[in-house]
């Protein structure tokens, strides 16, 4: 929001003429200063949910050549703490779920399967916004949180992972009207993910079986 020009108030006492731009800049930063509520009363209120959602994934260019951009989308499942599912649908079939002990990722063309332990895979990255960290305290563990400027029509908050080293450099969760709409991501190689939710759904009774994963017959299993 812009700023009232203060020279049409040429009367206003000296004092009122030094703080009336830090009180306006107050305002103007409580335009956007609800993300970190919003995030709270996510964490706080959704126990599980679920959306459609489509990436954008940007690569940095090389050298005289332009960005490259990837597009997918699919479904989204999560329920708190520790289980979620991104179930990819375009343009290549391909899943990602954690049950709370394991993670799995499943490449249909290729019919592999990467297993690990989910605790280990996890850590500080953009799940652990969603899906497994039971309350904002535990957010605040593993990242530095802060508001970001309003754009696109939506509240954001800032998070910066604590831990030093990692490949991922920052996460912004964005909210329309309270409600989780957007996350992009940003990794230490200069990569841009943005995944935007439609149609979110809190609290559904979801089946067992949405956090359930049992390898295809034939399926190469990697345990890295």
């Amino acid at each position: 929001p812009s700023l009232p020009d203060l020279s049409v108030l040429p009367d206003l006492p000296a004092m009122h003429r030094f703080f009336a731009p830090l009180l306006l800049a107050a305002c103007a930063h409580c335009a956007w200063a609800d993300g970190l509520k919003d995030l709270e009363n996510f964490m706080r209120n959704a126990r599980s949910g679920q959306a459609e959602f489509t990436q954008t994934v940007t690569t940095p260019a090389k050298v005289d050549e332009s960005p490259r951009t990837k597009q997918s989308s699919g479904s989204f499942a999560f329920q708190r703490p520790g289980r979620f599912s991104f179930v990819y649908r375009k343009p290549f079939a391909q899943t990602i779920v954690a049950d709370g002990t394991t993670l799995w990722l499943y490449d249909a063309d290729l019919n592999q399967v990467t297993q690990r332990a989910q605790e280990q895979a996890l850590g500080a990255t953009p799940a652990a916004l969603l899906a497994s960290a039971p309350d904002l305290a535990a957010l605040r563990a593993e990242f530095t949180l802060e508001n970001a400027p309003e754009r696109d029509g939506l509240q954001w908050v800032l998070a910066t992972p604590k831990a030093e080293g990692g490949t991922l450099k920052s996460v912004q969760v964005g909210f329309a009207q309270g409600q989780l709409a957007a996350l992009e991501i940003a990794d230490s190689f200069g990569q841009q993910s943005r995944i935007r939710f439609s149609g979110l759904q809190l609290n559904p009774s979801l089946p067992a079986s949405t956090f359930r994963f049992t390898p295809p017959a034939g399926a190469d299993v990697l345990r890295p």
